[in-house]
């Protein structure tokens, strides 16, 4: 069955025959490959093919010994990495291959590395309730890349941190995004984040009943007011006043809400993020007012602190409080949880 639909896929609509294996055998299209790769090889590798079935080596080894005999084509000689296979895991022997292909031709290997880079790709999907679906394929280089920014912001901060890792590695994506460094910019001085478009009416910053949400730049649903307020927090604020037909009626200038003295100060004083037991670096952290701007609080450095973004976001969103006490000290208040149905009032 195998091999009448390898030679006829074409006659029966495939594009290849790693496309006839992946719909008639419901495989992926890396293992269609790998299936192909072997079946092409067999002959050539009949000492890898008596280990596998003597369970000296296992099936992965044996694609992985293919995979490397395609590369080199017909000096490969399968004696030299046989040993390899039997004395190393799966994943190690595939990294071994990798580094003995690189050996025999530079060249080549480095082509199929510029391919890889050529191939990179990102799709963004936005669902009809405002979520976002991101997928992507990066070579190993710009995977790397991609992991070096995001993995020691995706470790626990602290013992109560529950997240599971997919969510502290969204949340690690999240925030390299909005602490983006310009470039050149020294990581002990003021940072300039991504300019985000926030559309807010006066009413839902003052919390008001019956206020609309806010509208934000390539969101196509609303944000709600405590988002708006810790993007507030310490931004580029440009005021734009409408008239009750809609019609700009006033702009006003940007403003940073913490200057760039004052943030070079708050960096020097607080050194990271405050909350107990984090240590994100400046460079990953907004200025926090104890007391919002935007409710009268002021812009001195008693009211100011440093919190990086899953900390801001539960002081504004999660319903914890920070305060400072009279020494100085931050200290931090979780939110009021309620155990059981309320309990009834006198009669």
């Amino acid at each position: 069955m195998l091999g009448r639909g390898l030679g006829g896929d074409e006659e029966q609509g495939f594009v290849s025959p790693i496309e006839w294996i992946r719909l008639e055998c419901h495989q992926t299209s890396t293992i269609a490959a790998d299936v192909i790769a072997v079946g092409e090889n067999l002959e050539r590798l009949p000492q890898t093919v008596q280990a596998l079935t003597g369970g000296e080596i296992g099936f992965p080894h044996l694609k992985t010994m293919a995979r490397t005999a395609n590369f080199i084509g017909g000096g490969f000689d399968e004696i030299k990495l046989l040993p390899k296979a039997k004395d190393n895991s799966a994943g190690k022997f595939y990294y071994i291959c990798d580094h003995y292909r690189h050996s025999l031709d530079p060249k080549a290997y480095e082509a199929e590395q510029t391919e890889r880079v050529e191939n990179r790709k990102l799709s963004i999907t936005t669902c009809d309730d405002g979520a976002v679906l991101i997928k992507g394929l990066f070579d190993p280089e710009g995977g790397a890349a991609l992991r070096t920014a995001w993995e020691s912001l995706a470790r626990r901060s602290g013992a109560r941190d529950d997240r599971s890792r997919q969510k502290r590695l969204a949340d690690a994506a999240v925030e390299v995004a909005l602490h983006a460094m310009d470039i050149g910019a020294i990581p002990q001085q003021a940072t300039q984040r991504p300019h985000l478009q926030v559309t807010v009416p006066l009413e839902t910053m003052l919390g008001l009943p019956g206020a609309p949400g806010a509208d934000m730049e390539f969101s196509p649903q609303p944000i709600s007011a405590k988002t708006v307020e810790r993007l507030a927090c310490d931004a580029s604020v440009t005021r734009i006043v409408f008239d009750s037909e809609s019609m700009v009626i006033d702009v006003g200038r940007a403003k940073r809400t913490i200057s760039g003295p004052q943030r070079k100060a708050l960096n020097a004083r607080d050194k990271h993020c405050v909350w107990p037991g984090c240590e994100r670096p400046v460079s990953y952290t907004s200025g926090h007012h104890l007391k919002h701007w935007f409710f009268g609080g002021g812009g001195e450095l008693e009211n100011l602190t440093l919190l990086c973004y899953r900390h801001h976001w539960n002081v504004h969103k999660g319903n914890w409080q920070i305060i400072r006490d009279q020494d100085g000290r931050v200290v931090v208040i979780p939110p009021t949880v309620t155990f059981g149905p309320p309990s009834r009032g006198p009669d």
